[in-house]
């Protein structure tokens, strides 16, 4: 996650920032609250400062060949799985039938993620490993004996 120190003291306040911030939306009625959700707000906006302005140190990022309308297939395929579950909730009032729903967003998600969108970054579907180029040297050097 932290390459390097800058990113890695960034990173730290950010979670940091980030819990108080949610601490203070928990206790949001009592003033204190407020307060320490001011001083979570504050540290992720200067977390976030911070990142920015670190990003340039980081150099030019490689640009990822893709097919934009199948990584946006993949997206929404992966979110699909989310409404499968959460239509569960409101189409269903038993435990097997709301179970059946979140199994099968779960699968609807993780074909999404897992199949759709390595296809989309130019990379093979998860599980099906790619013959390396090494093996097929090995194998051609091995067969002349």
């Amino acid at each position: 996650m932290a390459a390097n120190k800058s990113q890695g003291s960034y990173l730290a306040v950010f979670w940091a920032a980030i819990t108080v911030l949610c601490a203070g939306i928990a206790y949001l009625a009592t003033g204190f609250g407020i307060l320490v959700m001011l001083i979570g707000l504050a540290g992720v906006a200067v977390s976030l400062v911070g990142f920015l302005k670190i990003k340039v140190l980081e150099g030019k990022v490689p640009e990822m060949k893709g097919s934009t309308p199948l990584k946006l297939m993949g997206i929404a395929v992966a979110l699909g799985g989310w409404f499968v579950t959460i239509a569960g909730l409101h189409l269903t009032t038993s435990t097997g039938g709301r179970l059946i729903f979140a199994l099968a967003g779960i699968v609807v998600s993780l074909v999404g993620v897992l199949g759709v969108l390595p296809v989309a970054f130019g990379k093979p579907v998860t599980g099906k490993a790619e013959a390396p180029a090494y093996m097929t040297a090995k194998a051609t050097v091995g067969s002349g004996r």
